[in-house]
C-alpha cells in the first residue's frame, strides 16, 4: 500500500468506536510505536551491501497525531544490538583476524593438525619474537624460532623487558632469565602451538585492556572472569572471544552510531555481565534505553522498517483495543503478495516506500 492510500487516524478512530456499544463514547487514547534500522545492509548505487550485523531503535509513545508521524524526542527509545565479527567495514577487522589465528592454533591443539593463516606476518606476537616470526609458514619453522629464542635465553644473550605477572610459558623462561637459572623447556609434540597461543593470547589481551581500560569503560576487577590464565587453553580462547564481540559491539556504537560515554559505559556493563554466564551467542540481541535526541540525526530523515498504532478505549470487560500495523515486509513469510509498481519494495528507488498493513482488533463487548 502506498502512503496516498493508507487509512487516517480519523477513520481508524472512527473504525474503531464502531466496536461499542452504540450508546457509549468513550475516550480513544493512541499510542505508537515504530523501528528504525541505523546500521545494517547499505545500499551504494543500486546495489545491496549485505551484513549480517544490525542496529535498530525502537520508539514507543503517546498522542499519535498522525498515521506514520515520526517519533517525538519524549518518546521512549531502546537499542537492539547484534553485530557479527568480520565484518570487514569495521574498525577491529585487523584484530579480528588475529584471533581467527589464535582459534586456528586452539583446534590445532585439539585435533593435533596444524594449519597456516596467511600472511603470517600480519599474525600476534610479543614484540621480542615477532621479527622471529616473519616468514613462518609450518610447525617445524615455529619449533626453529622458540627454540633459538630460549637458546639465546640460556646464553644470556637476551634480555627482555617482561611483566612480572606474565603466565605464558615463554615468559616464565623470560622471568627465570633474569635469575640465570632457567628450565628445561621441551619443545616436543604440540608445545610449540601451545606456546605460541598463549603467546598470542597474552599480546590480544593486553590490546583489549588497553582499550577498554584506557577509555573508562570498565575495571580489571570486572575483567577478571575474561583475563583468567586458571582455566585451560580452549576456554581461555573462548573468552576472549566473547571479549573481541564486546568490542566489536562497543566500537561500532561508539565509531557508528557516535553514543555518548556513559551509554558506552551501560551497554559495557550489560555485555560484560551477559557473558559470564551465557555462551559465544553472535545472534543475541543487546539492548540499551537511550534518549532520541542522541541518535535523532540517524532516524529523522529515515523511512521506518515498522510503524504501529494501538487504540484502546473503555474499561474492563468493555475494553477495545484496535492495532494497526505498516511494515515493510510481509506479516508471514507464506503468502505471497504481487505488487504491479516495481519501486514498491524495500530498499528500491521510491522516496516514499511502499508498506504491508495489518489491522487487528480485540473485543469482550457482547453485541448479542
Amino acid at each position: 500500500v502506498e502512503r496516498k492510500s493508507f487509512i487516517t487516524l480519523e477513520d481508524l478512530k472512527q473504525e474503531h468506536k464502531k466496536r461499542h456499544h452504540p450508546f457509549t463514547c468513550p475516550q480513544v487514547a493512541i499510542k505508537g510505536n515504530a523501528s528504525y534500522n541505523l546500521f545494517g545492509s547499505t545500499v551504494v548505487e543500486n546495489t545491496t551491501i549485505e551484513s549480517q550485523s544490525s542496529v535498530t531503535v525502537d520508539f514507543r509513545w503517546s498522542h499519535v497525531e498522525s498515521v506514520l508521524e515520526t517519533p517525538p524526542l519524549s518518546s521512549k527509545a531502546t537499542l537492539k544490538i547484534k553485530i557479527t565479527c568480520g565484518d570487514m567495514r569495521s574498525p577491529m577487522f585487523q584484530m579480528y583476524t588475529e584471533l581467527e589465528f589464535l582459534q586456528l592454533l586452539a583446534r590445532g591443539l585439539r585435533t593435533g593438525e596444524t594449519e597456516w593463516m596467511e600472511p603470517l606476518e600480519t599474525q600476534p606476537a610479543v614484540e621480542l619474537i615477532k621479527t622471529y616470526l616473519e616468514g613462518v609458514t609450518s610447525y617445524q619453522d615455529v619449533h626453529d624460532c622458540l627454540k633459538l629464542v630460549i637458546d639465546r635465553l640460556s646464553y644470556g644473550d637476551l634480555k627482555p623487558w617482561i611483566h612480572r605477572d606474565s603466565n605464558n610459558s615463554l615468559g616464565k623462561a623470560f622471568l627465570q632469565s633474569y635469575r640465570e637459572q632457567i628450565d628445561h623447556v621441551s619443545l616436543t609434540g604440540l608445545t610449540p602451538i601451545s606456546m605460541l597461543l598463549e603467546i598470542g593470547l597474552d599480546k590480544m589481551r593486553k590490546d583489549y585492556i588497553n582499550y577498554l581500560i584506557g577509555n573508562e569503560l570498565t575495571t580489571l576487577n570486572h575483567l577478571s572472569y575474561y583475563l583468567s590464565t586458571e582455566v585451560d587453553l580452549q576456554e581461555q580462547v573462548i573468552r576472549l572471544k566473547k571479549l573481541h564481540h564486546l568490542l566489536e559491539i562497543m566500537v561500532t556504537c561508539s565509531t557508528f552510531l557516535g553514543l555518548p560515554f556513559d551509554r558506552l559505559f551501560r551497554l559495557t556493563q550489560s555485555c560484560l555481565q551477559y557473558y559470564k554466564t551465557s555462551p559465544y551467542n553472535e545472534d543475541h540481541d543487546f539492548t540499551l534505553q537511550i534518549t532520541p535526541a542522541l541518535i535523532s540525526h540517524l532516524y529523522q530523515r529515515e523511512h521506518p522498517v515498522v510503524w504501529g498504532a494501538e487504540l484502546s478505549s473503555g474499561h474492563g470487560a468493555r475494553e477495545v483495543k484496535t492495532t494497526m500495523q505498516l511494515s515493510d515486509k510481509p506479516l508471514v513469510d507464506h503468502v505471497v503478495f504481487n505488487t504491479d509498481d516495481a519501486n514498491a519494495t524495500v530498499n528500491g528507488n521510491s522516496e516514499e516506500p511502499a508498506y504491508y498493513t495489518t489491522m487487528s482488533c480485540c473485543s469482550l463487548v457482547n453485541f448479542a
